[in-house]
């Protein structure tokens, strides 16, 4: 997304966001560095922009510049994998007006920089992953979380800010982001692969691998499943060329592949319990059981 709208911001402006854009690239590809999109703010009053906030923070801004580069303030919330990235590329979250010039700021920072600390999201499970045993760890290396990211003064340097004042292409970039961002919902159509054979596996255990309402949810969590992989693989199928080189997916596709997703896996976890019963969500723990 930044590939294609640092392009046309240096193709209006005459910057060289661009040019600075594929340095940082190759720098994280040398590196083979992670990198953590940090795109929502907490956002305050949704019915205002960020110039009309009570609070300038609840939106990332410009507080000072000089000579080196920018600082920043703000925060960005919902940062799945910022604990686990290297670096952290902020960036506007919705449509700007030239009142929101300080906001519209695009840059990337090493994930330790100083100023910024992460408020760690605890999850529903995560007593039992610090148990003994194996049973309950789940994906113990490398296991989703999520964080809330306060920045305060925090450092940019000139050489890795994509976009400053731009405020015109906050909506374009935002809009990119979130087309590649929901086309890859395809990839929870793994977890509902392991759901469907988990199911699968409980229907056989209990000796009801062939009653014909079991079979019928064990389609259906498939057709739910396979539904939200093909909208997912159609948008990048239809992906079009940008100026800049690369390409992106249907756009129309991938908000499908998303909404999918909002409603789908429910409903797959509702049959999966259908077929499991209450032992799926009352089992106890692997320490209980020793």
């Amino acid at each position: 997304s930044l590939h294609s709208t640092t392009f046309e911001i240096d193709e209006k402006h005459g910057t060289d966001y661009h040019k600075r854009f594929l340095e940082f690239v190759k720098m994280m590809q040398k590196e083979n560095f992670v990198i953590g999109g940090a795109m929502t703010d907490p956002k305050g009053d949704r019915s205002k922009g960020p110039s009309e906030q009570e609070d300038p923070d609840l939106f990332t801004r410009i507080v000072k510049t000089d000579e080196n580069g920018v600082y920043v303030s703000g925060a960005k919330a919902h940062q799945t994998g910022c604990i686990n990235s290297h670096w952290i590329i902020l960036m506007p979250t919705i449509r700007l007006t030239e009142a929101d010039k300080d906001w519209a700021i695009v840059g990337a920072i090493p994930a330790d920089a100083k100023g910024v600390t992460y408020i760690y999201g605890r999850q529903s499970c995560d007593t039992r992953s610090m148990e003994e045993g194996d049973i309950d760890d789940g994906n113990a290396k490398f296991g989703g979380q999520e964080a809330l990211i306060i920045l305060d003064n925090v450092f940019i340097p000139w050489d890795k800010v994509f976009m400053n004042g731009e405020y015109e292409f906050a909506s374009m970039l935002v809009e990119r982001f979130t087309c590649y961002h929901r086309r890859s919902y395809v990839c929870k159509t793994g977890l509902g692969d392991v759901l469907i054979g988990a199911a699968a596996t409980i229907a056989d255990y209990n000796g009801v691998p062939k009653v014909s309402h079991i079979k019928d949810k064990i389609i259906e969590m498939t057709h739910l499943n396979e539904t939200i992989f093909a909208a997912g693989i159609a948008s990048s199928h239809q992906g079009q060329k940008m100026k800049s080189g690369v390409f992106l997916n249907d756009d129309m596709l991938a908000q499908v592949c998303k909404h999918n997703v909002t409603r789908f896996p429910y409903e797959i976890s509702r049959l999966a319990q259908d077929i499991a019963g209450g032992l799926v969500v009352t089992l106890p723990s692997e320490k209980d059981f020793r």
